[in-house]
C-alpha cells in the first residue's frame, strides 16, 4: 500500500527542501543551537544532546509515517539553513500541519521561510490533494501570529490550556488553517510577494 504522504525533496530558487537524513545532522547541529530558536517551542532545546534527540525522534516519525520532516537547505550554498515538516497527516481527512519550523538567525528576515511555506503548501494542495493545512502557534508568540497572516492563513481560534511546555508552563495555542478554497488567493499572494522586485517588496 502507498504510504499517503510521500516525502519528497520540494526545491525553490531559494531554498531546497530535502527530506531529513542523517546526513543533515552536522548542519542542523551548526544551525539550531541558538538560544532564540526554541523561546516559544514546546521542546526546550540547550545543547546537543537535546539538538540529537529532536532531531533522532523526527526522523523516528518519518519512518513511521506519522510525519514528513525536512532539512531547510540553502538552493546556492548547500548549507542547511532550519528545518520544518508536515506533521499530524490525515490521510482520509485529506489535511496536514505544517509546523515545527525553524530557521538560523541570520537566515530570518529572508525569503527562506517564505519560499519555504511556498513549497509546501503548493505540494499540499496540489500533489496531495490536500483540503486543509493547519498552522499553529504559542498565543504569545506575536510574530508568528502575524507571519502565519502574512502568508493567508486564517485565525480560527485558541485552544486554552492545550499543551504542557518542556518548562513546565501549559501553553494556550493559536490555531491558523488554509483551505483548498483559499489556496489560489493565498498562491497568488505568495508568489507576489517572492517573485517581485526588493525594491517593490
Amino acid at each position: 500500500m502507498p504510504v499517503p504522504f510521500p516525502a519528497e525533496p520540494l526545491a525553490g530558487s531559494v531554498v531546497r527542501l530535502e527530506p531529513l537524513a542523517e546526513h543533515h545532522w552536522p548542519g542542523i547541529l551548526a544551525a539550531g543551537l541558538h538560544p532564540e530558536l526554541w523561546t516559544w517551542t514546546i521542546d526546550r532545546i540547550v545543547d546537543e544532546a537535546g539538538l540529537r534527540t529532536y532531531f533522532d525522534a523526527a526522523r523516528a516519525a518519518a519512518t513511521e509515517g506519522r510525519e514528513v520532516p525536512f532539512a531547510t537547505v540553502d538552493a546556492a550554498s548547500g548549507e542547511v539553513v532550519g528545518s520544518t515538516r508536515f506533521g499530524n497527516l490525515d490521510a482520509d481527512n485529506r489535511h496536514v500541519e505544517i509546523g515545527w519550523t525553524w530557521v538560523t538567525p541570520s537566515r530570518q528576515r529572508t525569503a527562506v521561510n517564505t519560499e519555504a511555506k511556498y513549497l509546501m503548501l503548493r505540494h499540499a494542495f496540489e500533489a496531495w490533494g490536500c483540503h486543509r493545512v493547519e498552522l499553529k502557534t504559542d498565543v504569545l508568540n506575536t510574530c508568528s501570529r502575524a507571519a502565519m497572516l502574512r502568508i493567508g492563513a486564517r485565525e480560527e481560534g485558541v485552544f486554552r490550556s492545550y499543551q504542557v511546555r518542556d518548562d513546565g508552563r501549559v501553553r494556550d495555542t493559536a490555531w491558523y488553517a488554509i483551505t483548498a478554497h483559499d489556496w489560489p488567493e493565498v498562491r497568488a499572494g505568495l508568489e507576489r510577494r517572492l517573485w517581485q522586485p526588493p525594491t517593490a517588496r
